[in-house]
């Protein structure tokens, strides 16, 4: 701090002479305070949230997060297979010597993948054959449409009830007095879906802690599921022109 003419210290006057006095005077017993209580307040936060990433898993069995790191492991390997993929189209494009060729190629085969995925080509492949009984006639159409979600977030590819009801996206599950209503049709139990996808991880799919497995049993039914390399999947929707749609034309 610089002194006066008179020997008397004088509060600093620029912004570098306040900075530089605040870094080399002594904390008061109020700066201490106040940082010992943000010091606190860090570390019970921190705490806080390792406690609650901990909570999460520790009322889990042990069987319980063999499925949840089975099932991490399923959509983990998905990615990487649709990553190498894409790698593999994008390296065709640009290093084929005939780019339209590949191009259209690769344009057939994806109108192929959403023909299957939209329903109206049939398909066969690896999957399950899951068949639900329903004694009881307690099985709902909510429980059939969590076990269909579940299903399709694990990878399924297509999908019928009874060999005769393709189920989409647009798909509707409804209780009726006859039984559920699928797309519109009624299917009675014992409730026969065909899935076409990878095997292990459709099942792990069904069985988890309140999944599909549990639930229909909780209602006095059966879930059992059997693995095939030839699932056929031969149910289609029309193919409906869009009533409202157009292409841009513009682009």
């Amino acid at each position: 701090m610089p002194d006066n003419p008179d020997g008397l210290a004088v509060p600093p006057t620029t912004a570098r002479e306040r900075l530089r006095a605040s870094l080399l005077s002594r904390p008061s017993r109020g700066q201490w305070i106040v940082a010992g209580l943000l010091f606190s307040l860090g570390f019970a936060g921190a705490t806080q949230v390792a406690r609650q990433s901990d909570d999460d898993l520790t009322g889990l069995r042990q069987t319980d997060l063999v499925r949840a790191f089975d099932g991490l492991a399923a959509s983990t390997e998905r990615a990487e297979k649709e990553i190498d993929r894409l790698k593999t189209d994008r390296d065709r494009l640009t290093s084929s010597t005939n780019s339209r060729q590949t191009a259209v190629q690769l344009a057939k085969q994806e109108q192929t993948a959403l023909g299957i995925l939209s329903g109206t080509l049939a398909a066969r492949g690896s999957g399950v054959r899951i068949t639900i009984t329903d004694p009881e006639s307690k099985v709902t159409a909510a429980l059939l449409l969590d076990m269909v979600q579940e299903l399709r977030a694990t990878g399924a590819e297509a999908m019928e009830f009874n060999d005769r009801v393709r189920v989409v996206a647009q798909t509707s599950f409804e209780d009726s007095t006859q039984g559920i209503r699928v797309g519109g049709q009624s299917v009675e139990a014992p409730y026969v879906i065909d899935v076409i996808g990878e095997p292990g991880a459709l099942e792990g799919a069904l069985d988890f802690p309140q999944g599909p497995l549990e639930r229909v049993e909780a209602v006095g039914g059966t879930l059992t599921t059997s693995k095939d390399d030839e699932v056929v999947v031969d149910a289609v929707v029309p193919d409906r022109a869009p009533q409202f749609a157009a292409p841009d034309s513009d682009r």
